[in-house]
């Protein structure tokens, strides 16, 4: 036998311990089963169908995208839209929101822009019309307010407004002026930006062509005020 070869253990027995004694047998490791939860199970499936459903609508989503017509250059308000005011872009839209579909353009172009459009800005139906800011029998006032007299609540194109004669105290107009001031019934038809320096904002205000020559001869006295009225002119 070769020296190094470990000693032979006869067939039948047992190893022996350190102290001589022979050892029992090996009991293998019992592994217990983990169990599984019903409810936790249950919680993972429907938190996968949960997760599909999301991303099947963030697909449907993205997929549905629809060409609508943009705004690509400044348009002031009453300037006749041309083809080169707008553009077109494709995008994933709101059932709610409303915009001008691209291949309606045609119907818009040779309308007027009854806001003014910003570019980057999608085109809604509301925001052009075919009739002219000045209608017949109207007469196009401008008023000039200081930074004051500006209201604090954005004036827009199409809001009802009044203009309101307030005369200078001590003046006869004044004195006699005991009962509620006479007031001119307007439309706003387009706002400027505020005057550097000044910061006057002009307004110009559309009212009945009868009520023109009034309203203009308030304003050279500097005896108008402008105020805002309910949205059905009272």
């Amino acid at each position: 036998m070769n020296k190094t070869d470990p000693p032979s253990v006869p067939a039948g027995s047992r190893p022996l311990t350190l102290d001589g004694h022979a050892a029992g047998p090996v009991v293998p490791p019992r592994v217990s089963a983990r169990r599984r939860r019903p409810g936790v199970i249950a919680l993972s499936l429907a938190l996968i169908a949960a997760g599909g459903t999301g991303v099947a609508v963030l697909l449907l989503q993205v997929g549905n995208r629809m060409e609508v017509v943009t705004v690509v250059r400044d348009v002031p308000v009453g300037q006749i839209l041309t083809e080169d005011d707008l553009g077109r872009a494709s995008v994933a839209l709101d059932p709610a929101v409303r915009a001008v579909r691209a291949g309606s353009v045609a119907s818009v172009v040779g309308k007027r822009a009854a806001v003014e459009l910003k570019p980057g800005s999608l085109l809604a139906p509301s925001q052009v019309t075919k009739d002219a800011l000045v209608k017949a029998g109207e007469q196009l006032v401008p008023v000039g307010l200081e930074p004051k007299d500006v209201p604090a609540t954005a004036l827009v194109s199409g809001q009802p407004v009044r203009l309101v004669h307030v005369p200078a105290q001590g003046t006869a107009d004044g004195i006699r002026s005991a009962t509620a001031p006479a007031t001119i019934g307007g439309r706003v038809v387009k706002v400027s930006g505020a005057a550097p320096g000044t910061g006057i904002v002009v307004v110009d205000v559309a009212t009945k062509a009868s009520d023109g020559p009034t309203a203009a001869a308030w304003l050279a006295a500097g005896t108008v005020r402008l105020v805002l009225a309910a949205p059905d002119g009272a």
